[in-house]
This record gives C-alpha cells, sequence and structure tokens, in this order.
C-alpha cells in the first residue's frame, strides 16, 4: 500500500485546502467530477486541470499544474498511469506539499521521486472515499 492512514489523514486534514486536479473537466460522467464534488462539500477549493481548461463546480481550469497562477497544496491525479508520473514531476515543481494519486493510477517510481522530493504521497486511493472516513 501507498500512503497509510496518517499520511491520508495528514493530506486531507492539515496540508491545504486547495486542491487541483489533473483531469478535472466538466464530464459530468467522469469520476473526476463526482470526486472533485465532494472534496468541496468537504471545504476544498477544488481547481480543474485539463486541456480544455473549462469552468467546473465554479471554479476556473487550467490547461497545466505550470499555469496556475497561485499555489496549491495538493494535487489529485485523474491519469492514465502511464502519464501520472509526468504529474508528478509537475506537483513537485509546483511547489505542492502532497500528491494523490487516484485508484487505479500506479507508478511506484514516481511515488518513489515524490517521496524523495518531500511531499507526501497517495497513490491508488480516493479521497472522496476517504474524507468522509475521518469523521
Amino acid at each position: 500500500m501507498y500512503g497509510d492512514a496518517a499520511t491520508i489523514r495528514k493530506i486531507l486534514t492539515e496540508l491545504g485546502d486547495t486542491w487541483a486536479v489533473v483531469g478535472l473537466s466538466a464530464n459530468q460522467s467522469r469520476a473526476a467530477y463526482g470526486v472533485a464534488d465532494v472534496l468541496q462539500r468537504f471545504g476544498k477549493r477544488v481547481i480543474p486541470v485539463h486541456p480544455k481548461a473549462e469552468t467546473v463546480h465554479g471554479e476556473q481550469g487550467y490547461a497545466s499544474l505550470a499555469d496556475i497562477p497561485f499555489d496549491v497544496d495538493v494535487v489529485d491525479v485523474f491519469v492514465n498511469s502511464d502519464l501520472a508520473g509526468a504529474v508528478a514531476d509537475e506537483a513537485v515543481a509546483k511547489g505542492a506539499s502532497a500528491v494523490w494519486f487516484q485508484l487505479g493510477v500506479i507508478d511506484e517510481a514516481a511515488y518513489d521521486r515524490t517521496r524523495a522530493a518531500g511531499l507526501d504521497m497517495i497513490m491508488d486511493r480516493c479521497p472522496a472515499i476517504e474524507i468522509p472516513r475521518l469523521g
């Protein structure tokens, strides 16, 4: 398992409330859309990151992490595993505190690089499942 209960709690409660959700678009049938809605209901500011740069859940979207003109605390990754490592590296470059790879998104080398860079990281878990459990 990549990330224990203490790390999950730390990311969800201590590291800040601005979450960049990579892969989030206005497509309501995609998992990212529903997860972003849950995160917002739990007080997170959700910034969509998608090539379309669409506004989602009332927040302006950006084409890439580098395009976001302010700091983000957590980068939540909804892209295929073969693309996720590059996103983790972008999160490190952006200065995020943590990276969260969604269910089914696994890149062990990216996990090791991200942790070595000093960021907290969770892999193959969903924050929308974990955050209600914190209560």
